[in-house]
């Protein structure tokens, strides 16, 4: 019995640290790619960086550095490692990824059920969201009346 204890604390601490030896491998592996992916980077590829942002290479000239266009015109310079992915061209993603039935696109003009329908004596809030303005048709503003930077007539 004595020599079954022996043998089975060092089973034990065998089996605890596998799983970390082959957490290890796997990480170091997907290490290894992205460092790949992020030295194999060539101008016109469009990239996802760590922060989600999305551009288009347009310098690879440094070591560490990329400079990414985000939008026609801004270029921003980004250092390699901040890369996450690649984006695959808008060609491999013409298929179709999921089956959606089409919708009905009308509109119908009566609330769902359990909604309260507003009432045309009460004068409806303006399409500015969080403002809470209230718009009467007497008071509303015309197109000429002078605007402050939120929008709103000063008139």
């Amino acid at each position: 019995m004595e020599s079954l204890g022996g043998l089975l604390f060092p089973l034990l601490i065998l089996l605890l640290f596998i799983p970390i030896f082959l957490s290890g491998r796997k990480q170091r592996r997907q290490m290894q790619e992205q460092q790949k992916l992020q030295s194999a980077l060539q101008i016109g590829d469009v990239v996802t960086t760590t922060s989600g942002l999305r551009g288009t290479v347009v310098d690879v000239a440094y070591e560490d550095t990329i400079d990414l266009e985000i939008a026609d015109g801004v270029v921003t310079t980004w250092l390699r490692a901040a890369v996450r992915e690649r984006v695959l061209d808008s060609s491999a993603s013409d298929a179709p990824t999921s089956e959606i039935p089409a919708s009905d696109d009308t509109v119908s003009d009566t609330p769902p059920s359990g909604t309260p329908a507003v009432a045309a004596d009460h004068p409806a809030l303006d399409g500015s969201v969080g403002t809470g303005a209230r718009v009467d048709a007497e008071s509303a503003p015309t197109a000429d009346a002078p605007r402050d930077a939120n929008g709103t007539s000063r008139a």
